[in-house]
């Protein structure tokens, strides 16, 4: 497999991750980026974005754990040497997110209470679900779950995160981009690996795509109840900022995401385009690997 051996050689991931777009930076942004004021003064604002920074870490240890998990199982030396470098890339995500939860005012004798407090039940079980397939040892469900599920989420929720970020908070919009390129080439090795092992073990199908179903449920779960919950702090960060702007003589910019304005949607309009986003490249990336998207009941 000469092709796939270069594109996800540790040589290759060196000129372009350290030594590319995370050159100069100081975990993920600019040594010299802060939490804007905005939020660091507003008891509201803080617990919002702590809330927010929670479940990412959640997600990130998640995928730290799933990575590291799947070396021994690779089937082949080039898989194992990619995974090694997910493995760092993920660690790199939990320490980058974590940080910025000290940053927010979190100490480091109360990370783990912080982090049981906010982490989202659904998001939790979301986890459950892909590691119990780690560890089985199972690497075809393991890699579809960890490279397409979580990784395609992820990407998309990173994107819009980052979009929303970009004028509001710079030192996490820049967090964010890093973060982005990373999941860009997971999910690049997923679809370019897997299907190949999923065509030797069709027998593999049912169980993958019922995998598939139960984690996009836990996945949708998880967004309603963010979104249900973000209006009250979404109205006054964008207090906030528009008078922050202002007194800087701008004006508020708009944020497009997939066609939506994120400037000014509403939390529903918000949850409706990151699910239809997910969606729409769960269906791609599993069509282009040989499996059928299977649809979840609707969270309560």
């Amino acid at each position: 497999m000469p092709d796939f051996l270069s594109q996800y050689s540790i040589q290759r991931w060196l000129e372009m991750c350290p030594q590319g777009y995370l050159e100069d930076t100081v975990y993920g942004r600019g040594a010299d980026e802060t939490e804007p004021d905005e939020v660091l003064d507003s008891e509201l604002l803080r617990e919002d974005a702590i809330r927010t920074t929670v479940q990412l870490v959640v997600g990130e240890r998640c995928a730290l754990a799933a990575s590291s998990g799947l070396i021994n199982a690779a089937p082949d030396f080039p898989s194992k040497r990619f995974l090694a470098t997910q493995t760092l890339d993920e660690a790199r995500h939990v320490e980058v997110f974590t940080e910025r939860l000290h940053d927010l005012g979190v100490k480091k004798d109360q990370l783990e209470a912080t982090i049981e407090h906010f982490a989202n039940p659904n998001l939790v079980k979301f986890a459950e679900v892909l590691l119990e397939k780690v560890d089985d040892g199972d690497f075809v469900s393991g890699v579809v779950g960890q490279n397409i599920v979580l990784e395609g989420m992820a990407f998309s929720v990173f994107e819009l995160m980052e979009t929303v970020s970009r004028q509001a908070n710079p030192k996490f919009a820049h967090t964010l981009q890093g973060t982005i390129a990373d999941e860009r080439r997971h999910v690049g090795f997923g679809e370019n690996r897997i299907g190949s092992l999923i065509r030797d073990h069709p027998e593999k199908r049912p169980e993958i795509e019922q995998m598939q179903k139960d984690m996009t449920y836990h996945m949708l779960a998880t967004f309603s109840d963010t979104f249900t919950r973000a209006a009250q702090a979404m109205d006054e960060s964008r207090q906030q900022m528009g008078d922050a702007v202002s007194a800087r003589g701008g004006q508020v910019e708009s944020a497009d995401f997939h066609g939506t304005d994120l400037a000014t949607a509403s939390p529903e309009e918000m949850e409706a385009v990151l699910a239809d986003t997910v969606l729409a490249e769960f269906k791609t990336r599993l069509g282009r690997i040989g499996l059928e998207y299977q649809t979840p009941s609707v969270p309560a």
